[in-house]
């Protein structure tokens, strides 16, 4: 089984996180996903993406326990290839919305204000970059996506918080755009793919970066340094004692 399913409906590509129970992100699913959006971007039939998950999660963010015997080094290598995942999304030619069918933690929320349009089902789906909570950092890029999203005060309530927020509460925030039921999550995605992939030009892709490549430009200049600091707050004695701590079940 893929741990990234492709299918196209309509012109539009549906992207699926399929690796377990919670979707958890390593080195692999990170790989994988990059090649299912180069994939897409190579298709001049593609107009749009949906990008979602499995189950009840869209993803748990990454896989800690997988993660954590890594060295400084190899946890370094691993951040900057999520870090160069993510700034490519961001500035992804094509409209992509985000069908948030389930939980969306971490490093998988990241992942969604990468988009241009969040759709959350509704129930008891939680987001969060609750990172703090764990005794981690976050990323430059990060912050400066969040904060396009929702607004400088609203970023910083987020993450210095690191609170768990219900769909009501994220849409309140601003981390989604428009919640539904479960069973139209989809549809309202590809919907609203195909509204925003109409025109079949190049003139999204432009108006996109126009908005997004300062932001990307000057995220880019920091990473480097937020990732060592990351880096550094991974292998502090406080914070593997948290982490070593983290468990997922398949």
């Amino acid at each position: 089984m893929s741990l990234v399913e492709i299918s196209n409906n309509e012109n539009i590509a549906v992207i699926r996180l399929n690796r377990g129970k919670v979707n958890a992100i390593n080195r692999e699913m990170i790989d994988v996903i990059g090649s299912a959006f180069r994939q897409v971007e190579a298709d001049p039939n593609i107009n749009g993406v949906v990008f979602t998950g499995s189950g009840k999660f869209f993803s748990f963010g990454f896989d800690i326990p997988e993660l954590f015997p890594l060295s400084p080094e190899e946890f370094s290598e691993f951040l900057i290839a999520f870090s160069d995942l993510y700034k490519y999304l961001y500035l992804y030619q094509k409209p992509v919305v985000a069908a948030l069918n389930g939980h969306t933690v971490a490093g998988g929320c990241m992942l969604a204000t990468t988009c241009d349009y969040r759709i959350v089902s509704g129930g008891k789906a939680k987001l969060s970059l609750n990172e703090i909570a764990l005794g981690v950092s976050v990323f430059a890029g990060s912050v400066e996506m969040l904060k396009a999203v929702v607004g400088h005060r609203n970023a910083e309530i987020i993450m210095l918080g690191g609170k768990m927020y219900s769909v009501g509460e994220a849409k309140k925030l601003g981390l989604v755009d428009e919640i539904v039921e479960e069973a139209e999550l989809i549809d309202s995605a590809l919907a609203k793919a195909k509204e925003l992939g109409a025109n079949r030009n190049e003139a999204y892709g432009t108006i996109k970066r126009l908005f997004r490549q300062q932001i990307a430009d000057d995220f880019s200049k920091r990473e480097r340094a937020g990732i060592n600091r990351f880096v550094e707050l991974w292998h502090s004695p406080e914070t593997r004692d948290i982490i070593g701590k983290v468990q997922i079940r398949s």
